[in-house]
């Protein structure tokens, strides 16, 4: 029997979407979602419609559809609202193995003409429009993908027994120095947003053994680089009665796990991507180290002059993950070169029992940590070094007073986390709505 393109009747065959549509083959179903791409001839209207979980062509003949039908799904435009009823039939040729074989279509929104068209457009352009462009692909693959290793994170760190503590996004004071800070009037004083959680999961460690946090951080930073935004995300743990080498063994075992989940579930992103899954099947446990000595002396091997001393920027880092598809942990840096708050090696008062872990392919630092100082005396010491103000940090000095051990975390950069598994030149495209020196709309 024909259908009209009006509302629904009552007894309409069930909803589903698309990413389960293989459960319903041969079976009439309905769509809700939108119209991604179309192209018609006199008798056959060919339509890809999206509704957030995949994408399906649906299949319009004007010899079994009511003639309003078939002119409202030819006349439907890009990125309308539409319902769908069709016959579920499998298809090898068809992405996904499925297609729809239309008995009733009708458009609930038409949209005006779309401004993201299959032609190229600039970076600029598409940045300016990045409420629409998440509609598309690969935006589409890159966030779901997101929201995987998202997932994948933190049922890791409930696995390993440690305990989710929110923290703060005002905050009183710097943990990462004070020149990166954004500033705001709160109540006639001053506040910061935060550039890290870790002071506070110190604080969180003494009461629940291991903690972490997730959630947005903010730097102040002028940088146009492609590893950089102003505002990112991290995801802290924080461990009490742990060193260096738990550090190092849970931030590897993280990584493989997250590395995991996405070769598991989001294949089909990959090859939307066209990110080679085998670059990521290489990876494996342990991750090869490098002392910053040792670093500084390959780096010179490889061309680079840099002297010892030296902080090791992102050339560099670049540099020194050369050649490898491994992860590479480089630790021990000089004291200078680390924050107020990182104990000093006890063999070797120079350094800092700090570690960071570069990713391959150029992407960079993508963790960074070690072992917090954990004398009054020494920390006292630093924060006048470093010439920080010590009135918003005597919380922070009451935790080397009341209980104080040996504790270490360390900070992971969620989107360069993100723009290595997914194979993307630039962080911007990792988080939905980036923030850069350039950019705070939409």
């Amino acid at each position: 029997m024909r259908r009209g393109a009006g509302a629904p009747e009552s007894g309409e065959p069930p909803s589903t979407s698309i990413r389960s549509i293989g459960e319903r083959a041969g079976q009439e179903v309905a769509l809700r979602g939108w119209l991604y791409q179309s192209r018609s001839s006199g008798k056959v209207a060919f339509l890809l419609v999206r509704d957030g979980t995949g994408i399906i062509q649906c299949v319009v003949s004007k010899a079994e559809v009511a003639e309003e039908v078939f002119e409202a799904a030819r006349q439907a435009t890009q990125e309308s609202s539409v319902v769908v009823t069709g016959l579920v039939r499998r298809d090898d040729r068809a992405p996904g193995g499925y297609e729809l074989s239309v008995t009733d279509f009708r458009t609930y929104q038409t949209a005006e003409e779309y401004p993201i068209s299959p032609k190229e457009h600039g970076v600029d352009f598409l940045m300016s429009h990045r409420h629409l462009w998440l509609r598309s692909r690969r935006p589409h693959a890159v966030l779901s993908i997101r929201s995987t290793v998202v997932q994948a994170l933190r049922m890791f760190f409930e696995r390993e027994g440690f305990v989710l503590v929110d923290a703060p996004i005002f905050t009183p004071s710097a943990p990462e120095g004070t020149t990166t800070l954004f500033e705001t009037e709160y109540f006639g004083g001053k506040a910061y947003l935060t550039q890290s959680g870790q002071l506070y999961m110190e604080a969180a460690a003494m009461a629940f053994g291991k903690v972490y946090c997730f959630g947005p951080t903010f730097r102040a930073e002028k940088h146009k680089t492609r590893r950089h935004l102003n505002e990112f995300w991290m995801l802290e743990p924080e461990m009490a009665w742990a060193g260096l080498e738990d550090v190092i063994d849970l931030s590897e075992r993280m990584v493989v796990d997250a590395i995991r989940a996405v070769l598991e579930k989001r294949r089909r992103e990959l090859e939307t991507l066209e990110r080679d899954p085998a670059r990521l099947e290489a990876v494996r446990a342990p991750f090869p180290r490098l002392s910053y000595d040792e670093a500084i002396r390959v780096l010179n091997e490889r061309g680079c002059s840099i002297e010892w001393g030296a902080d090791i920027g992102g050339d560099e880092e670049t540099v020194l993950a050369e050649g490898s598809e491994q992860p590479l942990f480089v630790h021990r840096f000089p004291r200078e070169l680390k924050a107020f708050y990182m104990a000093p090696d006890p063999e070797d008062a120079r350094l800092a029992l700090g570690v960071d872990l570069l990713a391959p392919e150029g992407y960079g630092e993508i963790v960074g940590g070690g072992v917090r100082a954990e004398s009054l005396d020494y920390l006292d010491e630093q924060i006048r070094k470093h010439g920080l103000p010590p009135e918003p940090l005597e919380w922070y000095r009451d935790l080397r007073r009341y209980g104080s051990v040996p504790h270490a975390g360390f900070g992971l950069g969620l989107e360069r986390l993100i723009a290595w598994l997914t194979g993307i030149d630039h962080v911007r495209e990792t988080i939905p709505f980036p923030r850069t020196m350039n950019r705070i709309y939409p």
